[in-house]
């Protein structure tokens, strides 16, 4: 197998040549402020774990990229566009994402509005561009809505905002949140390629995918703590001065990075089970030293 950076450059030069590709398509007819948007929303979109997460686990069980592309496009169109509405004034209110101004502040509030709107449309638009729709597919495509939706993300950052100032707030309602705003996310492009390749692993990677969406989380509120701008591409701090509900609201610093380990530990027990998962469990180790 090749060395773990080799192989995820890889996947990121596949997903940025589909990516320029699919953007290609945009209707030359759509008002160009609103393309621009969309496309300054994607690009430069860090790291694109979700699309490596659907591209390893697609070949650990013996397919090829060319399988899940539009999924994994569509996943990064459904992040970004949750990113673009997070960072509005009526939610994180951020200027900053990805170590550049956030897009309502490039484009204005209401353009930013649309460019998500926008996004998520053209998400499940490329979705259904596939040549071929197997059993697999549509499963993952439905997989993906749901996981995006009210009963995943959605619901997710819903409970986020309740709980802003909730005094009472309980390691439960903790749980919740990271469960349906993050770790569902994380897990729809596990689960995507399980299901297009006939549903392999399914149960032992809807585990993992739990567990490294919780760790991503978790790590996430630690680098908010303790990281800078330049470290984390966003105005760091911002959970605390919004009065959210995180890890180290609930457990304290070091409670945090005692959770972490504990979730790393078990996705790590998991993926370990699962032949091939090399890239998969080097991913799951650098998720959990991204906080340090």
């Amino acid at each position: 197998m090749p060395n773990f950076d080799v192989k995820y450059k890889e996947y990121l030069r596949y997903f940025e040549d589909s990516l320029k590709t699919r953007l290609s398509s945009l209707n030359i007819s759509a008002p160009e402020t609103i393309k621009q948007a969309m496309e300054y929303a994607v690009a430069g979109g860090g790291k694109r774990v979700r699309p490596v997460l659907c591209f390893a686990v697609c070949e650990m069980l013996g397919g090829n990229l060319d399988e899940v592309k539009e999924i994994a496009l569509a996943i990064e169109f459904i992040h970004s566009y949750s990113l673009v509405h997070d960072d509005l004034p009526a939610m994180d209110n951020d200027d900053f994402r990805r170590g550049k101004f956030s897009t309502h502040k490039k484009f204005g509030e209401a353009i930013g509005i649309l460019a998500g709107d926008a996004l998520l449309n053209f998400a499940f638009e490329t979705v259904f561009s596939a040549n071929e729709f197997t059993d697999g597919y549509l499963k993952a495509a439905r997989l993906l809505a749901e996981y995006a939706g009210y009963s995943g993300m959605i619901g997710g950052q819903v409970s986020d905002l309740a709980n802003e100032d909730n005094e009472n707030a309980a390691a439960k309602d903790l749980y919740d949140i990271y469960l349906n705003k993050t770790a569902k996310l994380i897990s729809a492009p596990i689960l995507a390629a399980s299901l297009i390749r006939g549903g392999k692993f399914y149960q032992e990677l809807k585990e993992f995918g739990y567990h490294l969406g919780i760790l991503f989380q978790i790590t996430d509120d630690i680098m908010d703590e303790c990281g800078t701008i330049e470290q984390i591409g966003k105005t760091p701090h911002k959970d605390d001065a919004e009065n959210k509900l995180t890890s180290i609201k609930i457990f304290g610093l070091d409670g945090a990075k005692k959770l972490a380990e504990k979730h790393y530990l078990s996705a790590k027990s998991i993926i370990g089970k699962i032949d091939n998962a090399g890239f998969l469990t080097e991913f799951t180790d650098k998720m959990y030293l991204r906080q340090s």
